[in-house]
């Protein structure tokens, strides 16, 4: 069975790595950290070596016995494109994903400067979307990286949002995901800043999706933005025509 999820926009995940280390201040309270060190202490086989990064071969090929087609988060619980992941394990990865035609396979990055070194060595099947994330505007540098890689879909997490991103980059992005940062020192978002994004990505036709309001009871806050719920998804007349514009640049 796949890890079903309470991700609101994925529906299951699918870990062939965990473990990390932080690279910027969206990683301070890292949940995968958190959760990590805690299915250590209940003696998960996967997680003996806590959250340091780990490789789990005997995990890659699980997705093509899901014969179920479902949305899956890669790498919930670490970085596939992270300096200590063998070019050679991502692409086995990306093999496992070209064969499991029927799920849609979500994968997220902080490691953009190596996503963009690595893409052109790696299949890129419509049935794969690739990310960013990029918590205030010190980061909107990954987004350029990731406007290199040729995916059905190219979509940035801007969560936990940490400051305003005035003028966030969209040209070539077919959707976006904005959240509040939750959990044990959790640091405040402010409403204004999710308006901000969420009116640059209406003015663009960028599908907007609102994660959470986060904070140390995110159910209790909710994800409603002024008085209704975004959850919009890209469209494939969308990922056709962002794939179209990052091939002619």
């Amino acid at each position: 069975m796949a890890q079903l999820s309470t991700i609101e926009w994925t529906n299951s995940t699918w870990n062939p790595v965990t473990g990390c280390d932080k690279v910027s201040p969206g990683c301070k309270f890292c949940y995968a950290e958190r959760m990590a060190r805690r299915l250590k202490a209940m003696g998960s086989e996967n997680y003996r070596n806590g959250f340091e990064l780990t490789l789990h071969p005997q995990v890659l090929e699980m997705p093509l016995r899901w014969k179920k087609p479902q949305v899956i988060f890669v790498n919930s619980m670490s970085d596939l494109f992270h300096k200590d992941v063998p070019l050679a394990f991502v692409q086995r990865a990306f093999d496992v994903m070209a064969r499991a035609s029927w799920h849609q396979f979500q994968i997220l990055t902080k490691r953009a400067d190596r996503l963009a070194a690595v893409h052109a060595s790696l299949p890129w099947p419509p049935n794969v979307w690739m990310g960013v994330s990029v918590e205030n505007a010190d980061y909107v540098h990954r987004i350029h990286d990731l406007r290199r890689v040729p995916a059905a879909v190219r979509f940035l997490s801007v969560e936990p949002l940490l400051a305003p991103i005035p003028n966030l980059p969209l040209t070539g992005i077919d959707w976006v995901i904005v959240g509040g940062e939750s959990g044990p020192g959790c640091r405040p978002m402010d409403a204004d800043w999710v308006r901000q994004i969420r009116d640059r990505c209406i003015s663009q036709d960028v599908p907007f999706f609102f994660k959470q309001w986060g904070g140390v009871n995110k159910k209790r806050n909710g994800r409603e933005l002024d008085g209704r719920t975004w959850s919009q998804m890209p469209t494939p007349k969308a990922r056709r025509a962002s794939r179209r514009v990052l091939v002619k640049a």
